[in-house]
């Protein structure tokens, strides 16, 4: 009875702890990214502005793709708390260099980069280590709850962190938008020192120093690509976010096609994670209650790349809000369920590898879409770029749902 209660995971403390220090740095970072996309389109030619903005998810892959593999070997092998309390405060320093740039006027775009890639590094630590750390804070069966539960917590916070982005940039400038994400670290930081009694890893889970090793990757890399259930949601993950990455052109629509400023740009910002914490929400009860997971997760990424065929085409700024809010909606299903799958059918052992090689994909995706949105959007208009993509989402999920029977066959249990 107790596992039906829609918040059951957050009787646990040591997950309360996080989960709320992880609501306020989640809140900061996406200050911090919708900040960051303006500050750049404010420092390049009009005609430069969708290339500009594309090479922001191209500096922020490249990291990515260097560090997935032994980053996730990291969060096996060391104590993930302690790892993610030096990623928390070298996050931190990335964001106080930002300030730092933008409160002295800098107007080359190039500093800009530097940081945003060192930030990405320091992301791509932080990850596998905080997705190893959560399974260890709940039983297993308040797993999907804790699931669900972080899933809310993101995207509410990406509701609220856009729109005070926004707000703030409007109101003073983007240098304190960074200065409000090197604060928000702290609070993870003060939750990591206060958790207690955190389960020990029995040393055939827990390795040591000498496990961090090339061998230690390519074991993880295996266990991915042989497992067909988990290796597809990792190419859906990958495919939908790399063609529909319209993220990276709102300041395009934002200032050049709706003309709303910069409080509607934040909005715009927000639009995708306003639907995902509504949908986020029904999802905390439902998630373990979805009987035909594989099928609710293939026709959710279809509704994600048709919302963005429309949001493309849309000139009215509230049929664009809608759109984007329906992406974030579409979104949220798949990603619980694929947690959900990766998470329960990875051993404790192996999460840390199987979330590095996961960055590359969900991380990738968008990172690597922004370039490509940012080149076609250069060359035939930011609609165009829109339309394209969210149509090449629609094309990979027909073939991945073609080629994985497993996956449109997968129910729960």
């Amino acid at each position: 009875m107790l596992s039906r209660l829609p918040f059951v995971a957050l009787g646990h403390r040591n997950f309360r702890l996080i989960w709320i220090g992880l609501f306020v740095s989640f809140t900061g970072s996406m200050m911090q990214n919708a900040g960051l996309l303006w500050h750049v389109s404010l420092l390049v030619a009009p005609d430069r502005k969708g290339l500009a903005l594309g090479l922001v998810g191209l500096v922020r892959v490249v990291p990515i793709v260097l560090f997935s593999m032994i980053s996730g070997v990291v969060a096996d092998a060391w104590d993930r708390r302690r790892l993610m309390l030096f990623t928390q405060v070298a996050a931190t320093a990335v964001a106080i260099g930002l300030a730092v740039l933008a409160f002295r006027r800098v107007t080359t775009v190039w500093p800009i980069y530097v940081l945003a890639a060192l930030g990405s590094g320091v992301g791509a630590f932080d990850l596998p280590a905080r997705n190893s750390l959560v399974p260890s804070l709940v039983p297993r069966e308040h797993l999907p709850n804790a699931i669900s539960l972080n899933t809310i917590m993101f995207q509410t916070a990406s509701v609220v962190g856009p729109s005070l982005g926004g707000v703030l940039i409007a109101a003073a400038s983007v240098g304190w938008v960074y200065i409000a994400n090197a604060v928000s670290f702290s609070f993870v930081i003060v939750a990591l020192l206060l958790m207690r009694d955190v389960p020990a890893r029995s040393p055939s889970e827990a390795g040591s120093r000498d496990d961090v090793s090339w061998h230690a990757a390519l074991e993880g890399l295996r266990f991915v690509f042989r497992s067909p259930l988990i290796r597809s949601t990792m190419l859906l993950d990958f495919f939908a976010t790399f063609f529909s990455s319209a993220t990276a052109l709102l300041p395009i629509f934002a200032q050049d096609i709706l003309r709303a400023g910069a409080r509607g740009y934040g909005w715009l910002y927000a639009a995708p994670a306003v639907g995902a914490m509504a949908t986020s929400a029904a999802m905390v009860p439902l998630a373990e209650r979805i009987e035909r997971r594989g099928a609710w997760l293939l026709w959710a990424i279809a509704g994600y790349g048709l919302a963005t065929v429309v949001f493309g085409v849309s000139r009215a700024f509230w049929l664009t809000f809608a759109c984007l809010a329906l992406t974030g909606a579409t979104d949220t299903i798949s990603m619980v369920i694929r947690n959900i799958i990766r998470q329960l059918e990875t051993p404790d052992r192996l999460r840390g590898r199987m979330t590095g090689v996961n960055m590359v994909f969900f991380m990738g995706g968008p990172q690597l879409g922004e370039l490509e949105a940012g080149l076609v959007a250069n060359w035939f208009g930011a609609p165009f770029s829109v339309i394209t993509g969210g149509l090449g989402c629609l094309v990979a999920t027909a073939w991945v749902a073609a080629s994985t029977p497993a996956l449109r066959r997968y129910r729960r249990g």
